[in-house]
């Protein structure tokens, strides 16, 4: 999926994670990711791969809000708690906009397992700068 220029996924961390965005509009964005591959040593989800996910989702939907302004997003601050372990699996992340500003964002991303139960809430806050030249 490609999100619009400088937003192509190939060669990034979502590509390498295995994230798979299959919504994204600034009012929500969608993907799912999977545990294998994405895991500490224990076998159960890192609390850093659901903070990628979040981060990303979060990042995706302020980038198209930015793009009204002829702006671009970039991440000042991200927190997660973790409700519950998974082991395997698919977990889709969904963002929802808390607060959609002209120079800054918002958004809470909620991570579940494939049973539909809460593994990660998280907020992501970017500041919307202008566009660098060429892009």
């Amino acid at each position: 999926m490609n999100l619009g220029p400088g937003m192509g996924l190939e060669g990034t961390l979502l590509q390498l994670m295995g994230i798979v965005v299959t919504e994204a509009a600034p009012e929500r964005v969608v993907a799912t990711m999977p545990v294998k591959g994405n895991t500490q040593p224990y076998g159960l989800l890192h609390g850093g791969a659901s903070c990628v996910l979040a981060e990303s989702l979060g990042s995706i939907g302020s980038a198209l809000h930015a793009a009204t302004y002829g702006k671009v997003a970039v991440g000042v601050d991200i927190n997660a708690t973790h409700h519950r372990a998974v082991r395997d699996g698919v977990v889709t992340g969904v963002a929802t906009p808390i607060y959609l500003g002209r120079t800054t964002t918002s958004y809470e991303v909620v991570v579940t397992d494939e049973r539909d139960k809460r593994v990660c809430t998280a907020r992501i806050t970017c500041q919307l700068i202008p566009a660098p030249p060429g892009t």
